[in-house]
């Protein structure tokens, strides 16, 4: 693909990021079928439907502007996940697992919310205010899907979270 303008390039990260998404898909099952802490599981779980969701949009987003899903696979998105696979093929002890898989998860929430960051800044620069609009949605869920993440790793104010209990 050439990129020419931010027409171009507006596609080009929309088609990374509908890729992304679609691996991801497929990845947070297993993540929550490894996972050992209730929480845990009930957040991949959760995210799992937010994130078809999120492919949703991307396709509204797509039929928008004129324009189809299709590219190259988001090769950041499956080092990633490559490198989530290789919690989920770890021994030892559950809660440290537990642990792990957060840290594997957080690093895909960061790299989306950079990239669905990234994408509501072109939008607004190209007029796309509907896009705009769902991709802001989108980058609210995976800010709060990190979060809650990071609640379940540290523990609320009354509890020990994930963290606490690997060390012992």
């Amino acid at each position: 693909m050439q990129l020419q303008n931010l027409h171009d390039l507006f596609v080009e990260q929309l088609q990374d990021l509908y890729s992304a998404e679609q691996q991801l898909v497929e990845a947070l099952p297993k993540m929550a079928n490894a996972s050992s802490h209730e929480e845990l599981r009930d957040a991949f779980e959760h995210h799992l439907e937010e994130t078809r969701g999120h492919v949703q949009r991307l396709e509204q987003i797509f039929s928008q502007i004129g324009e189809t899903p299709g590219g190259e696979k988001c090769k950041g998105m499956e080092g990633l996940i490559k490198e989530g696979q290789e919690v989920l093929e770890m021994q030892g002890d559950p809660t440290v697992i537990d642990a792990a898989l957060i840290a594997a998860a957080q690093r895909v929430e960061h790299y989306e919310i950079a990239g669905y960051g990234t994408l509501k800044t072109l939008a607004d620069h190209l007029d796309l205010g509907d896009a705009k609009s769902f991709l802001d949605d989108t980058l609210g869920e995976e800010s709060k899907a990190d979060k809650l993440l990071t609640k379940i790793a540290t523990g609320g104010m009354f509890k020990s979270g994930i963290n606490q209990k690997a060390k012992a």
